[in-house]
């Protein structure tokens, strides 16, 4: 398990948000008592397996898929009970595991139905069989209602029976009573009461000593009673004693039940776990799909390549206020240690370094995190975090005191399996003495080769990338002009503080502006210009890079429609040129059927004619068109192998292809309703539609 210092390291670093996120997503305790028990992995192939699971249910979600895991309600209580000798549940309760069973029966078909397309999801249930006597035993006794079902028993259903027709016979009794003594007037506006588990009769205060029954109390103005008539009070008194019976004969039933049950407690124990841990699942998914997380790639070493990335709390907030939220790309691996954040206040270097801490203990957590799926991240064993005012009262530590402790406990454990943030290292002390100290704190760590991020304003800590192995710098972008941080971090080059900017657009008198520069040390307010002319430069050249990509962006947009418009153009030529082949084609099956039906009327002519010479003129008039068609056809060959169709309709100055001899011509004019096509250099006048556009084939076949 991963070592976390200080002890609220994962708080400093927004991690308990994000558990409250994704608490919210939970619905069931199983689920919710996971989140509390998140723990981070620092073996990869328990991150990758939670990872891998966590993608695959969203993916599910994003397909439309329904993950039938339904059953919510909690069963702790019910699961102790069930594994205590002598212990009753109710009907409720057993339908309750019924309920549970059923669901876990629906997860095992529906794992496969899809025929291991989840196999990571699917692993989780390898080991669980459903029980179908689970089933038998509690729909044996209770009904939809979780009540006792009246064949649960024969004593039972005998006692029910009774019950009902002493009821019945009570009630017309109870009828027979007030139908009575209301036409007598006794009875009071209400007519009737149930007191005392008995059914009374609403008498008038006045006629209680004139009717007959027993008082079983009275209103509270005391001008009604409440009566039981004494022809209904031993139909009463029976119905309570067939009432016990059933009460005893339902516990009884019950008791033998839930000891039919407890057999089966493994098992229902396994359902309810599982049925916990796809809620778990389900509720990091649903994180996902609102953050718009991916699984990123896990390396077996410890680094960082963040891609693309987002800070979740941010990116959630600014999307529900319609904000645009600037993505985060840097890397943390064997070359690059440790990196310097620079630049103004307020610039988002805290944010930066808490966006990638965050993402990486969401990794090693099992939850996908808002980055590109590009993104690789490696696991560590120590996260040892340093941000804000550690100052402690009960100890009597200064803020500079608290700072120095917790970087004493850095530099004694941090080795090259630690990731560390330390947010503006050296402050609260004196600026030449702070930056002394945070600079050797520096190269320790880099010794040690521990990877961190480390946010500044010390210029000696900015130019460590030169001369240390392993430290590089960042810079928090700026917009001079607005006074307006860019929130993007820029990667190989340290950030000016803008301070004399700042002051200048605060509305500082510039008199003090110029004595603050004359007091700043030569050296370093030359340095400070050099970054700050450096920085705008930067600015600007991102800026002309964004505009180029646009235009590369509209150049491949309008080059992917030209090659579409294209295809499709060639298509509906081949579409044409198969349309004109087909009707060629179909002629000539036309005259084939045409000319076979003709024979067959020749020969049955034949054999009924006495004047064979007609016969054989109608004869020779076929055989002539057959040959007709065969000139034709070996024209249509020659015609195939020195041109093709092009598939357009001809338009003038094309050569055209008759559809039925085939010969090949110039479609020269248009004559009104008639063409002119020009075969060698004779004009012939036809019908246009009788024609067919070609070219001359490159190649002849």
């Amino acid at each position: 398990m991963m070592q976390l210092y200080p002890a609220h390291a994962a708080e400093a670093l927004e991690f308990n948000k994000i558990c409250d996120l994704l608490m919210n997503k939970c619905r069931t305790e199983a689920a919710r008592e996971r989140v509390v028990n998140i723990r981070f992995h620092t073996r990869a192939d328990h991150m990758e397996r939670e990872l891998q699971q966590t993608n695959e249910f969203k993916n599910c979600l994003a397909g439309g898929e329904h993950f039938p895991n339904d059953f919510t309600r909690t069963l702790d209580k019910e699961l102790k009970l069930l594994n205590i000798h002598g212990g009753v549940l109710t009907g409720e309760q057993m339908l309750a595991f019924l309920k549970l069973a059923l669901n876990t029966k629906e997860i095992l078909q529906w794992f496969k139905k899809h025929n291991e397309l989840f196999p990571n999801l699917e692993k989780i249930s390898e080991h669980i069989v459903f029980e179908k006597r689970i089933v038998e035993v509690v729909t044996t006794v209770i009904d939809d209602a979780g009540i006792v079902r009246d064949n649960a028993s024969r004593e039972l259903m005998s006692i029910r029976s009774e019950l009902g027709k002493v009821r019945h016979e009570a009630r017309r009794a109870f009828e027979s009573v007030i139908r009575k003594w209301n036409k007598a007037g006794y009875l009071a506006d209400i007519s009737e009461s149930f007191l005392n588990g008995r059914r009374t009769a609403a008498v008038l205060a006045e006629y209680k000593r004139v009717v007959k029954g027993i008082l079983h109390g009275e209103s509270d103005t005391q001008k009604t009673v409440f009566i039981e008539p004494e022809e209904t009070t031993e139909l009463n008194n029976e119905i309570f004693s067939l009432e016990r019976a059933e009460g005893r004969e339902i516990h009884r039933i019950l008791v033998q039940a839930t000891k039919d049950l407890s057999e089966f407690h493994p098992q229902l124990e396994g359902y309810y776990q599982l049925c916990g841990i796809y809620d778990y699942i389900r509720a990091k998914a649903l994180l996902a799909q609102d953050m718009n997380a991916s699984m990123p790639r896990i390396s077996p070493h410890p680094m960082v390549q963040l891609v693309k990335a987002y800070h979740p709390l941010l990116l959630l907030r600014n999307k529900q206020n319609n904000k645009t939220t600037i993505p985060l790309n840097l890397t943390l691996d064997r070359q690059n240690r440790i990196l310097i954040i620079s630049g103004p206040n307020a610039g988002g270097k805290t944010v930066s370094m808490k966006t990638a801490g965050l993402l990486q203990l969401m990794s090693q957590a099992g939850l996908l995190i808002p980055a590109d799926e590009t993104s690789e991240v490696g696991i560590f064993r120590q996260l040892m975090v340093q941000i804000g005012d550690t100052q402690s009262i009960e100890h009597e530590l200064s803020t500079y005191s608290a700072h120095l402790q917790d970087m004493k406990y850095f530099m004694d454990f941090a080795n090259g399996k630690t990731l560390f943030f330390i947010d503006e290292l050296g402050s609260g002390s004196d600026p030449n003495l702070g930056g002394a100290f945070a600079e050797a704190i520096v190269e320790d760590l880099a010794h040690k080769h521990a990877l961190g991020i480390i946010t500044t304003h010390y210029l000696n800590l900015k130019v460590m990338a030169g001369k240390v192995r392993g430290i590089f710098n960042g810079a928090m972008a700026f917009d001079e002009e607005q006074l307006e941080p860019l929130y993007k971090l820029t990667i190989g080059k340290p950030g000016s503080s803008y301070t004399f900017a700042i002051a200048q657009r605060s509305g500082l008198p510039a008199a003090v502006i110029e004595r603050a520069k004359q007091l700043t040390q030569r050296e370093h307010f030359k340095l400070d210009k050099m970054l700050h002319q450096t920085e705008q430069q930067s600015v600007k050249l991102t800026d002309k890079e964004k505009e180029l990509d646009k235009l590369i962006k509209e150049n491949e947009k309008l080059k992917k429609k030209f090659e579409e418009l294209t295809d499709r153009e060639k298509l509906r030529q081949q579409h044409e040129t198969i349309k004109l082949q087909n009707e060629i084609k179909k002629e000539e099956l036309d005259y084939l059927r045409d000319t076979e039906r003709k024979f067959k009327q020749i020969i049955q002519d034949w054999k009924k004619a006495e004047n064979k010479q007609d016969v054989i003129k109608s004869a020779e008039q076929v055989l002539f068109r057959k040959k007709q068609v065969q000139n034709n056809a070996a024209a249509a060959r020659k015609a195939d192998k020195n041109y093709e169709l092009t598939g357009y309709r001809p338009k003038l100055g094309d050569l055209v292809r008759n559809k039925e001899n085939h010969q090949v011509g110039t479609y020269a004019e248009q004559r009104d309703k008639k063409a002119i096509v020009k075969i060698g250099n004779l004009p012939f006048t036809v019908n246009i539609e009788e024609w067919v556009a070609v070219r001359r084939r490159e190649h002849p076949c």
